[in-house]
Formats: structure tokens, sequence, C-alpha cells
């Protein structure tokens, strides 16, 4: 028995196709490759053009709704207050931002899956308590811990260790191996230990999440309801008597929000970012093209190139201008390092979900998972390991908050922490159904639900109440975006 284009010179020739496409009617002499001519895709700007208009009619709009909303609240904010526009407020965005983007990083791991976790933004606090805690008490947790809540630390990333290494989730094992060894012995007093050490708990965290939730088999609105209730007590636990803990000496911890990188840096950064981004993209379209196979029209990935470019060059000149009130003080220039952190948690965690085994797992698993059961896939270990990503990042998001609050206070990661990472990824483009989702969602998403707030500070006279009808209603309307598109899609 003989398959299409094995054995049977002449099978490729049988194969019908659509007029217009390549080996179609009026199609020129290209190469027949293995009878997959027709997946050479769209070769012209104006073509992609129509494919993405078709694609959004059929209900998965990507980042339109985000772009839409960002460019809306740019004009009425911008209308609404003069100091809006100015080089000294928005140079504030990306330390106001950088919390929410990088939990909602984590966030798009548990909702491509189809699950939730309503306890990020307090599993963060967790985290950045415990960092403050070593580095404020010479890396002596058991002595900063009373009442026996060191030893319930223990439990915890023992537990997690447990589960990471019964699940052969290794990179989550070494993690949790060394967060155990800091505590135990006392060398989290050294500030990058210390914020390794945050993280390392998150993975904990993430991993114990996941198993009552992929394991168990509770599910995971209600384990993550139950532990925001209890990391919001474990905070209180762990502040004592002290309340708010400042970090005002750390600097890698403080500067992350509110020291800014070189001129000449950040114009480095850009090159390399950029250059990159256009070296990756333009070779990847060739070479799939030479090969035959579906890619970019070339014009469009150059458009892409430039677009990046052109937004790239606007973002560092404006962040490099001064923007010191005082013509007597020091100058103030350049951007946030929150900055940099984030565009390389963007490009590493996107290579991580479109270039290995497990994020083409993880879009398996939330697109249907018992096809992927069937597939081979082991389901439950994916749903583990997206929760500790989940919150290992909400770790990384717990010290980036800290350092924009100036220290760990009581209530951090509470109130609408999570509310504003949700919302930051689904705003983006992260559907709540699982199977759709990009890491970019959580920074564009995080962009337009940081703005509101920014923007109806500036106004005085503006009740705060505000804030939280626009924000839910942009939560809301991209919920009923999303939903509409997965029907539409299923239709």
């Amino acid at each position: 028995m003989t398959t299409p284009g094995a054995g049977d010179p002449s099978a490729a020739a049988k194969v019908p196709v659509a007029p217009g496409t390549p080996g179609g009617a009026g199609a020129s002499s290209a190469p027949d490759v293995g009878g997959f001519t027709g997946d050479a895709g769209e070769s012209t700007l104006a073509g992609a053009a129509r494919a993405y208009l078709a694609k959004v009619r059929g209900g998965e709009p990507g980042a339109l709704p985000a772009l839409f909303g960002l460019v809306v609240l740019v004009i009425a904010f911008s209308n609404l207050t003069k100091v809006f526009l100015t080089v000294g407020n928005l140079a504030n965005l990306p330390g106001q931002a950088g919390p929410t983007i990088i939990i909602a990083m984590g966030l798009v791991f548990v909702l491509l899956l189809g699950e939730i976790d309503l306890s990020a933004g307090t599993a963060g606090g967790v985290c950045a308590m415990t960092m403050a805690l070593v580095l404020t008490k010479h890396g002596d947790l058991h002595s900063a811990l009373k009442n026996g809540m060191y030893g319930a630390v223990i439990i915890v990333m023992l537990l997690g260790l447990a589960v990471a290494f019964w699940q052969r989730i290794w990179p989550a094992t070494i993690v949790v191996v060394l967060g155990l060894a800091i505590m135990l012995t006392h060398v989290g007093e050294h500030v990058w230990i210390g914020m390794f050490l945050a993280m390392a708990t998150g993975t904990a965290i993430g991993c114990v999440t996941g198993f009552l939730v992929a394991r168990v088999g509770i599910p995971s609105f209600v384990v993550t309801l139950a532990f925001f209730l209890a990391w919001q007590g474990i905070i209180i636990a762990f502040a004592g008597t002290g309340g708010s803990i400042s970090l005002g000496n750390y600097y890698p911890v403080i500067g992350l929000a509110h020291r800014n990188i070189p001129p000449t840096g950040g114009w480095l950064i850009y090159a390399v970012f950029v250059g990159g981004y256009a070296g990756v993209t333009i070779f990847r379209a060739w070479h799939r093209r030479s090969r035959h196979l579906s890619s970019e029209p070339m014009a469009l990935v150059l458009v892409r190139v430039v677009g990046l470019a052109i937004i790239g060059l606007f973002v560092v000149y404006f962040l490099n201008k001064n923007r010191q009130t005082n013509s007597a003080g020091t100058p103030i220039r350049g951007m946030p390092w929150v900055v940099p952190l984030i565009l390389i948690l963007l490009v590493v965690l996107t290579l991580l979900l479109t270039k290995t085994r497990f994020g083409r797992h993880l879009y398996a698993v939330g697109g249907n998972a018992e096809a992927a059961r069937r597939a081979g896939i082991d389901v439950r270990r994916i749903r583990i390991s997206a929760f500790a990503m989940n919150s290992t990042l909400a770790g990384v998001g717990g010290i980036a908050l800290a350092s924009y609050t100036g220290g760990v206070p009581l209530d951090i990661g509470g109130g609408n922490t999570l509310l504003f990472a949700v919302g930051a990824a689904v705003v983006g483009g992260t559907s709540l159904f699982g199977g759709r989702g990009r890491i970019r969602d959580a920074v564009l998403g995080g962009t337009v639900i940081s703005l509101i707030p920014n923007g109806l500070l500036l106004k005085n006279n503006l009740n705060a109440s505000f804030q939280y009808v626009i924000t839910g209603a942009f939560l809301l309307l991209a919920a009923a975006v999303d939903a509409f598109g997965r029907r539409k899609s299923a239709s």
C-alpha cells in the first residue's frame, strides 16, 4: 500500500488544490515538493492582510482589542490632563506596570490550560516577605519566624520538592533544593541570593498547588481561593509585630523600579533586542520559504521589524530625556531596570512556549486534554509544571512589587494585584477557556491595565471609584470578546 507522494511520483499531481493557490490554476510552475506545494502560504502583504482579517472575522482577534484599548486610553487621558503625556509621568509607567506584567506572564501558563490561580498575588507577597526577612535578619530565617512558622515554611518547601522530584520536573527540583539550602545555611543575607530564595519559594508553592489540582483533583478555583486567604495570613504572621519591612537600603531590589540604566545602555539594549528580533524573524521566513514550507511574506516580516524599530526608538529616546523638575538637581535619564527584565522574560518565556516540547504539550493539553492524554502526554505533569511556572513568576513579580513600593507592607500582593494581573493577560488576548495565548499578551495587557490608574490619578477631582469601574469594564469586554470568538470558532 502506498501513500500519496511516497512510491507514486504522480500522486501529488492528483491532489486537488484551490484555484489561486500555489499549484492551482494560473499558478507558476513552482517545484512540487512532496505534494505540499499548497503549504507555501500567502506570499504577498495584501494576501497576509486578507488572511488576518479572515482570522479576526473567524473569532480570533488576538491583540487587536488591547491595541484598540491602548489607543483609546491614550487619547482620553491626554485630553483629560496635559500631565499624562509628559516624560515625568510616562517614565513611571514601567515601574507601575512591571509587577502586573510579570505576574500576568505566569498566569498565561495556567490560563492556557483553562485553569485559574487566584492566589498568584498573595503568593508573590509571601515570596517577597520571605526575601525581606532573610535580607534584614542576616539570612537567619529561623530566628525571624516564631510560633512554628519556620517549620511550616520548611514543610512547604519539602512538599514542593517531593512533588517536583516525583513528577520528574527537574528544573523545579533544582530550584527548590537550592532554596532549601539557602534557608538552612543562612546565606540569604546576600541580596541576589535573597532574591533567588523568593523565586524558589514561589516554585515550591506552585508545585504544591499543582499537585492539589492535578493529582488530588480539587478544582483550581477552590484550591487557589483557599491559598489566597491563607497566604495573606502567612504574610501577617511573617511580619509579626514589626509590620512593614523597608528595603530602601538594598539596591538590587529597590533599583529594579527606581533606578535607571544609563542612556548608552538603553541604546545598546535597543540594538540587541531589535537586531535580534530582525535577524531571527528574517532568517526564519527565508529558511522556511527556501524549503517550500508555510511562512510569512518577507514584506510582512520587514513591516514588523520596522514597526518594532520605530516604537523602540521612540520609547528609548523618550526615556533618555531628562525628567528632573529641579533645574539645579541631578539629571534623571534612562529606562528603569525593570524594562530589560521584562524584555528578557518576554524572550525566554516565548521561546519556552513556542520552541520546546513542554510548550507544545502545554498548548495541546489546553486545547484538548483528553486528546493530549491519548497522544501520550503526561497531562498531570504538565499541569503541575504550569502552576510551578506561574508561582515562580509570581515570586519575581513580588520582588518587582517590593521594589516599586520601597518595601514589603502587610497587604503586599493583596487588593487589586491579582485582578489587575488576570485582567492584563485576558485583555492582552489570552483565552480564559484555554489553548490560546502568548507571553506578549501579558506585556500588552499589563500596559493597558496600568494606564488606567496612571491616568485617572492625575485628575484630582475624579473619584477613585472610576478606576475600578473602568478596569472592570475593560476586563468584562475582553472576556466577552474571548467568549464570542470561541463560540464563533466552534460554529
